[in-house]
């Protein structure tokens, strides 16, 4: 193959043509991950995914103890096996790495990168696709997630915002200085319900990021969230978009958190609105681990996670009566069945909805006999 028309990947590009290997096996495999991280790359997909498939790969490897052209659909069900009875992964990671073995496999038997005729030059055999329709999970339910998980009850919500004020209350009182991280992490949850957000897109969030909305003065310089680091789709850049404020109490605790309390902890010229004691911006971990405390010491349920912040706001906009399709577009949700998922009304709120069906059917029933009379 032409080195000079070789494109992102190819097989030139990684081994030197007429090269002796010390390490063949070795070497040819990194050289495989290099040129597959390169041709992911120059798809715009993100670092992170290509890091998560190339571990996936390795991984099975290191289960197959076999190199790619010495791979079978068979080393795939063994190793398949053992993360569904061994390891207990869920469904959507099981899928996941499958498809991070067939998307290899697919680039490793495509000849336009020539590693076809560079195993079987170098080993006498080459690779072939083992991840087919026939060995793989199929993704059949529009939501895979865990059972456990759902949103949280307004009175579950009441406690978790109400015991992580008293947290701050409570170190502060003690004469710590862990308050100020604290107040943040509180405040961090309550924007994050507030504005229905996701765990990054909470954490990306600067000062620049909110704006008035013209025609709801009452919320003042809170009145809109830019969002800018949404989930990203298929390679695309992060999703961007807007979050109307549409509860009173949101502005509030923005306004006393980035006017009296936020200055007590960042540095100057730190934009990020949740600033760190040790870094520039809070981490996920951090996030993670402050939410998981305060749910255990409640005594509510693992499957109230992060997300689940995301999954109440959606839900008790719609129990509070706002537009399905308003609620949609606030999350931003291309499909309205996304939306549906997110959707756990509460038994109270299905009981109130049918009595009133039944109370205004049975109106409407009576009302003939009640002009008649």
């Amino acid at each position: 193959m032409d080195v000079k028309r070789a494109g992102p990947g190819s097989a030139a590009l990684h081994l030197a043509d007429g090269v002796r290997l010390l390490r063949p096996d070795e070497q040819v495999f990194t050289a495989m991950l290099d040129g597959w991280r390169n041709q992911q790359l120059a798809r715009n997909l993100s670092f992170g995914t290509v890091e998560n498939r190339q571990r996936a790969v390795r991984a099975f490897a290191t289960h197959a103890q076999a190199l790619p052209w010495r791979w079978t659909p068979q080393l795939v069900d063994e190793w398949c096996t053992d993360l569904r009875a061994v390891r207990r992964v869920r469904r959507s990671t099981l899928r996941g790495y499958q498809e991070a073995v067939r998307t290899f496999c697919a680039y490793l038997t495509d000849p336009a990168y020539g590693w076809i005729s560079e195993c079987e030059k170098r080993f006498g055999t080459h690779p072939v696709q083992v991840v087919h329709e026939w060995n793989a999970a199929v993704h059949v339910a529009a939501a895979e997630g865990d059972p456990a998980k759902r949103a949280f009850t307004l009175d579950e919500m009441q406690a978790l915002l109400d015991y992580a004020d008293e947290q701050v209350t409570r170190i502060r009182a003690a004469g710590r200085k862990g308050w100020l991280p604290a107040f943040r992490d509180a405040t961090l949850f309550k924007v994050a319900y507030g504005y229905g957000l996701r765990r990054n897109e909470t954490r990306m969030l600067d000062v620049a990021d909110f704006g008035r909305n013209p025609h709801a003065d009452e919320f003042g310089e809170y009145g809109v969230l830019y969002v800018r680091h949404g989930k990203a789709m298929k390679g695309s850049p992060p999703k961007r978009r807007s979050v109307l404020t549409v509860w009173g109490w949101v502005p509030e605790i923005l306004a006393e958190w980035i006017d009296e309390i936020r200055p007590l902890l960042a540095v100057d010229g730190n934009p990020a609105l949740w600033p760190s004691e040790r870094a520039s911006r809070v981490g996920l971990a951090q996030i993670n681990a402050r939410l998981s405390a305060y749910r255990d010491a409640l005594g509510l349920g693992a499957g109230l996670d992060f997300h689940s912040l995301r999954r109440s706001y959606v839900t008790h906009l719609i129990e509070a009566g706002w537009d399905p399709l308003f609620v949609q577009q606030q999350v931003g949700h291309e499909h309205a069945s996304t939306t549906a998922i997110y959707t756990c009304v509460s038994s109270d709120f299905r009981t109130r909805t049918l009595r009133q069906a039944l109370d205004a059917t049975m109106d409407a029933a009576l009302r003939p006999s009640r002009r008649a009379q």
